[in-house]
């Protein structure tokens, strides 16, 4: 679907919104206003949680994990947020042409549920994923969430050296044939804006009913179908920001997460320094602890690097998992069914086991300003940003790590 001149302007800036895809930059800058406006309202932006409460109300039908208090998706913030941003994505797809259901050979399909498996255990043990120990928590001057996410990193350098040798060695793995179903053209189609229409309104309407009981949920419900569908316009992926400089040595990617970063950086330690949101003195340190979890460092060490790993394998992070299931992307699909599934396992078994063997020292909250203030820990995260800056675009440059 290209951009074309038309004299109707609300056509042309439909046009200019869903003829091509947006610059990566463009859609982290606006994540991360989006993130930091759910933060004012409540708390940050995060994904597996709300997975994992697909998974226990699936697992409640069976009477499986019933010894818990399980919150129904409809009363779960982030479980609504997961929903709406797959939503979002979908209607974002729709409107420009690209929604198609994309069935890739068995091998990927496999490889998108053993990737999503394994970012279940690495969510669970780690206390977070890719949007909320990383995109949230290291704005949120979490200490672990620095150390969750250079695991991370580890974890997708070290798949990342798997999938080049397994397409070297065994490429017949993820060989196959592979089909497309209900794709559109730029000519034909229309029923996909048509379609894309009717969700929308189906968005508004759910939000609107939640508007007078719940004004939070409401909220959440309009920003996460944002979100999904500034996702998909520009290829939000923190997968591929972490994987693309060591691939093809791009650096869009990992710039776009950048900008997303420091507007959450700017925005959080404005909520937290200022007390926005807070009544009393209690509440305040409540909001200064707001996305600092209990891994620290071992925790948000191990789990980290078993979230980078299964991230690579899957193809997808936690947001670029679920904009690509709106997508139509199959694979993404068996990813999206692995964390749906073992997320709730994880949490019941695999997470209480290493909080028995681990230490309290090597998994409390650790919350920067605490160590060395404000001051001190936006700068240390500002350094870390520009640091990450700076490679890219030298390596971008000089192709020095590019595939190895």
């Amino acid at each position: 679907m290209s951009v074309t001149k038309n004299k109707n302007p609300l056509v042309e800036l439909f046009q200019l919104g869903f003829g091509k895809h947006w610059p990566v930059w463009v859609g982290g800058i606006v994540l991360g206003i989006l993130n930091t406006l759910l933060f004012a309202i409540q708390s940050p932006w995060g994904a597996t949680g709300g997975i994992t409460n697909w998974g226990d109300n699936f697992f409640a039908l069976f009477g499986i994990f019933t010894e818990k208090s399980i919150t129904p998706v409809t009363d779960n913030l982030y479980g609504m947020l997961v929903l709406l941003l797959v939503m979002g994505a979908f209607v974002g797809a729709l409107f420009s042409k690209e929604f198609a259901i994309r069935v890739p050979p068995k091998g990927e399909m496999i490889k998108g549920f053993l990737g999503g498996g394994l970012m279940a255990v690495g969510a669970s043990i780690g206390i977070g994923c890719s949007i909320s120990s990383f995109f949230s928590g290291v704005p949120a001057l979490s200490g672990g969430a620095i150390i969750f996410s250079i695991t991370m990193f580890a974890g997708v350098i070290i798949a990342l050296k798997y999938l080049l040798w397994e397409m070297e060695a065994r490429p017949n793995w993820s060989s196959g044939k592979s089909y497309t179903y209900l794709a559109a053209s730029p000519n034909k189609g229309n029923w996909q804006i048509i379609t894309g229409i009717i969700v929308l309104i189906g968005i508004i309407i759910i939000a609107y009913i939640y508007m007078k009981s719940n004004p939070i949920m409401s909220w959440f419900i309009i920003i996460a179908a944002l979100m999904g569908l500034i996702s998909q316009r520009s290829r939000f992926c923190i997968v591929k920001a972490f994987r693309d400089p060591f691939m093809s040595g791009e650096s869009h990617g990992s710039v776009g997460v950048m900008a997303g970063l420091l507007i959450c950086l700017i925005g959080f330690t404005v909520i937290k320094y200022f007390g926005i949101g807070v009544i009393d003195n209690a509440s305040l340190r409540a909001r200064e602890l707001t996305w600092v979890f209990p891994h620290f460092w071992a925790k948000g060490a191990i789990g980290g690097f078993i979230f980078g790993i299964g991230m690579t394998i899957a193809g997808g992070c936690a947001v670029g998992t679920l904009w690509r299931v709106g997508e139509g992307q199959v694979k993404l699909w068996f990813s999206l069914l692995g964390l749906f599934l073992l997320s709730p396992i994880s949490n019941a078994f695999l997470a209480p086991a290493f909080d028995k063997i681990l230490p309290q020292s090597a998994k409390f909250r650790n919350y920067l300003p605490d160590y060395i203030g404000y001051d001190g820990a936006f700068a240390l995260v500002l350094a870390i940003i520009i640091g990450w800056y700076v490679f890219v675009k030298w390596n971008e440059r000089t192709g020095r790590f590019s595939a190895f």
